[in-house]
């Protein structure tokens, strides 16, 4: 029996729903999906398998000009995307009209690699506006078939991953068939921390955080977890451990929640909060962290 295994990358603007479609492939939640713009950092990988194929997905931040070091960083997660796609799934949604940069547009409408182009969200509009967008995207991107979805609502997901399948190469799989992610335990206890920030906290706050799991001790019945929230200033960590340590205890009950759904144990969070001054912009704090990876 022959075997199909290959790479999908996700491309697009910030909030077009990459994370939600890639969890929806996989079946886990392995990005964090907020409603605020830059939640997804990383490029986070999702692996589904079946009997004769691997699909390797790949989950990338959303498409912006970077206006500090972080930002770079990000956006070279999206280069990447480009050199390694067997499949290229650009997504845009209802009502969009163009990508944020002009030379990534470039490269998905010059694409050698097949590019599916995925107009989401098709829940929140009506028949005519959707024959509108699929014509105008036809014009935009004609090299690329065009696929009306909503991730939320599971439309068309199955049809856009047996086009998939048929569009990948013969070739044997690249990970594990049990493996899920390329990402470590720690990275999914920082990235839903992370996502409760995003949800509680306004304005700069979220954007100025970091998680680092500082330890990760997995016994029989329970995961004892000790993570430290990164900030920028010290007023940013009055904002986040809050009136008597009040805003910081609703972080670490709904991030225990999900990671007790997540990895199917009981866990002890513990949370901290300290002062790294501007890493957004350090280098080797970015390093640290997992980005500037050139």
């Amino acid at each position: 029996m022959s075997h199909k295994a290959g790479f999908v990358n996700i491309i697009g603007n910030p909030n077009v729903g990459k994370s939600t479609l890639m969890n929806a492939f996989v079946g886990e939640k392995l990005s964090i999906i907020t409603s605020k713009a830059q939640t997804t950092r990383h490029r986070i990988l999702g692996i589904v398998n079946g009997d004769d194929f691997q699909v390797v997905l790949s989950d990338t931040p959303g498409i912006i000009k970077p206006a500090y070091e972080l930002q770079e960083s990000m956006m070279d997660f999206v280069k990447s995307a480009f050199e390694d796609a067997d499949v290229l799934l650009y997504m845009v949604e209802i009502g969009e009209k163009e990508l944020k940069d002009e030379a990534f547009f470039n490269k998905i409408t010059n694409s050698k690699t097949p590019v599916l182009l995925l107009l989401n969200k098709i829940d929140t509009s009506n028949q005519e506006q959707l024959e509108e967008q699929v014509q105008l995207w036809a014009e935009k991107v004609p090299n690329a078939e065009i696929f009306p979805i909503s991730a939320l609502e599971g439309f068309n997901v199955q049809e856009v991953f047996n086009r998939i399948i048929e569009l990948l190469p013969e070739s044997p799989a690249f990970y594990p068939k049990d493996q899920l992610t390329d990402k470590p335990e720690r990275f999914f206890i920082n990235e839903t921390i992370r996502e409760k920030i995003l949800l509680h906290y306004k304005k700069e706050i979220p954007y100025a955080v970091e998680i680092e799991t500082e330890e990760f001790l997995e016994e029989d019945d329970i995961i004892r977890v000790r993570a430290v929230i990164m900030v920028e200033r010290d007023t940013q960590k009055g904002i986040i451990i809050g009136h008597k340590g009040s805003a910081l205890k609703r972080v670490g009950v709904e991030a225990r929640k999900d990671l007790e759904a997540f990895f199917g144990k009981q866990i002890h969070l513990e949370t901290y909060v300290k002062v790294n001054k501007n890493w957004r912009s350090n280098q080797n704090q970015l390093r640290r962290f997992g980005y500037n990876q050139k």
